[in-house]
């Protein structure tokens, strides 16, 4: 049964890399022009669409990994590096800025309608990187218990997810511009932090093997 350490480290990784307040003023920008109850049921769409995509990979990661003849270990380094590059750009604020490229994308191609699929479940809410930290964090949470487990934090990170969304407007207005740049570095800091840990952890279990 994982420790308290363990479900802390799962529960901040996953929500560092979801990214919940840089999520808000995107989803004010993609829903612009929409009423409160048409935002509200496109963020209930695109997070119940999110945490869909991210329970697979926790279910099914190990699985998914093994087909393609990769070693947990080895993708350890690989989820690390990326968790890293991602926390690089969230401290260098280069990542929102990306986002927004994809999110401006999205609007000119897809419908009004179909915003709460692409890009906000993927990838801005189910990225890349918060795919890699589920598969990665699946390891460590053996069995139906561990898994059901990470099921719940996983469901949890999403569930703050969608009330930021809900609430991205009054979110926004008190963050303000200084807040946001604040925030995402210190998670930024954090995140690699977490990401230094899996690098190394999986560089020792090469080691061994």
């Amino acid at each position: 049964m994982p420790g308290y350490d363990t479900l802390l480290n799962a529960f901040v990784t996953l929500l560092v890399t979801i990214d919940p307040p840089g999520l808000a003023p995107l989803f004010l920008a993609l829903t612009g022009g929409m009423n409160r109850a048409e935002r509200f049921q496109v963020s209930l769409r695109a997070s119940i669409i999110g945490f869909i995509v991210m329970a697979v990979f926790a279910v099914a990661g190990a699985a998914i990994l093994s087909l393609f003849g990769i070693t947990l270990p080895a993708f350890r380094v690989a989820g690390g590096l990326l968790l890293f590059w991602i926390a690089f750009e969230m401290i260098f604020e280069r990542r929102q800025e990306r986002k927004n490229r994809s999110a401006d994308k999205a609007v000119t191609i897809d419908h009004i309608r179909n915003i709460a699929a692409f890009p906000l479940a993927i990838p801005l809410i189910a990225g890349p990187g918060a795919i890699s930290a589920t598969v990665l964090l699946s390891s460590a949470f053996g069995g139906v218990a561990g898994t059901l487990m990470l099921l719940a934090i996983l469901a949890a990170c999403i569930l703050i997810t969608f009330v930021v969304l809900v609430l991205s407007e009054r979110i926004d207005r008190f963050l303000g511009e200084t807040g946001r740049s604040i925030l995402t570095r210190l998670l930024g800091v954090i995140l690699a932090a977490l990401a230094v840990q899996f690098v190394a952890d999986g560089i020792k279990a090469l080691a061994a093997a």
